[in-house]
């Protein structure tokens, strides 16, 4: 009895210490914080939800695309174009395809000029120095680690390079038949410039032909193009070519002395020009002066007869009368100035006269004023 009284005595101290009436206010301060925890989770399903809903529309409308002016797309589902030729290439104003990885959109630049550049025949130089102009100093000779050049026909060495443009006709054999179109391009440019150095002399390449080696280079990567059938066709191709650099000095009075000779020759040329227009024009005026003599005198000549056959009737009637009336015409056109006329008839017995005359006549008095 005592230790039960004692234990109840011991209960009843340790109820005194820790008194219970403390459970029943934690019951509601749990209730509350789960009902609080409860509404933020059925928040946040709720602001998850709406994320998860927005995100989807996101990735659905992320399959709009708009496709530019002189551009043409294509739609790879799973890698292969969707259609089958012309049918696949779509053009300009905006287009749905799947979203990424079901579907994927190439953009080709299909009315734009593409450019190309071959430098495998020029001289090590960076992009500043192209754009300021100003290089390293040459050196003595030619570096083959950093310098690139081209053999001409004549065992000498330029450097040459050339810039290509060409347009796109079949963008889907050009996007997806060969890796990497552009570099099969410039590629073909390369052999190009070294077939064409390899087929021209220095002067040729340098000074003489120089619209012939380009054009020469233009056709060989044309060929080498239509031979790959890349779906392109070439516009335009310049090229640009120079001495090497360390033998400029002496390039330069080469071309000094072209130059020189041109000038001479083209000189020698005017004045051949000159002197053969001027003999053709005295030739012309010559044979056009004897041309209109001629035609005179035939004129005169046939007038001159057709007088005579006119009066040949008259002569044949009284030659001597004939003769005596011409006669006085004659005269009077011929004496028509004469100051001292003297005539001197015939005589009778047709023997001829001697008259002698005595000139002691004064010389004639000036006019006055003289």
């Amino acid at each position: 009895m005592s230790d039960e009284h004692d234990h109840s005595h011991h209960d009843h101290d340790h109820g005194h210490e820790h008194p219970a009436p403390v459970a029943p206010e934690l019951a509601p301060l749990e209730d509350a914080g789960s009902e609080a925890l409860s509404q933020a989770l059925k928040s946040s399903f709720g602001i998850v939800k709406i994320a998860m809903v927005v995100l989807v529309v996101l990735f659905i409308f992320s399959g709009v695309f708009q496709v530019g002016e002189g551009q043409r797309a294509v739609i790879l589902r799973f890698g292969k174009p969707v259609g089958v030729g012309n049918e696949a290439l779509l053009g300009a104003g905006l287009h749905f395809a799947c979203p990424y990885p079901i579907e994927e959109v190439v953009k080709i630049h299909y009315a734009q000029l593409q450019t190309v550049k071959s430098t495998v025949g020029w001289y090590n130089v960076t992009p500043e120095q192209e754009v300021s102009g100003v290089e390293y100093p040459a050196g003595p000779s030619l570096n083959p680690a950093v310098d690139g050049y081209a053999i001409t026909g004549d065992g000498d060495i330029i450097h040459t390079r050339a810039t290509l443009t060409y347009r796109i006709v079949d963008p889907l054999r050009y996007e997806f038949e060969f890796t990497n179109a552009p570099v099969t391009v410039q590629n073909a440019l390369d052999n190009a410039l070294l077939y064409t150095a390899a087929r021209f002399t220095v002067d040729d390449a340098l000074t003489r032909e120089i619209t012939r080696f380009q054009d020469t280079v233009k056709k060989r990567v044309t060929e080498l193009v239509q031979k790959e059938n890349l779906g392109v066709v070439i516009e335009n191709c310049q090229v640009e070519s120079r001495p090497p650099r360390y033998l400029k000095a002496a390039f330069d009075e080469v071309l000094t002395a072209l130059s020189t000779r041109d000038k001479v020759h083209n000189e020698a040329l005017s004045y051949e020009n000159k002197v053969l227009s001027e003999a053709a024009a005295e030739a012309a005026n010559r044979t056009n002066t004897a041309q209109a003599e001629r035609v005179r005198l035939v004129e005169s000549v046939k007038a001159e007869a057709q007088r005579f056959n006119d009066l040949l009737p008259s002569y044949q009637k009284n030659p001597a009368l004939f003769a005596n009336v011409f006669l006085v015409e004659s005269l009077g056109r011929v004496l028509t100035n004469v100051e001292d006329k003297i005539y001197l008839p015939e005589r009778a017995d047709g023997k001829t006269r001697e008259l002698r005359l005595q000139l002691s006549r004064e010389p004639r008095k000036p006019p006055p004023g003289q």
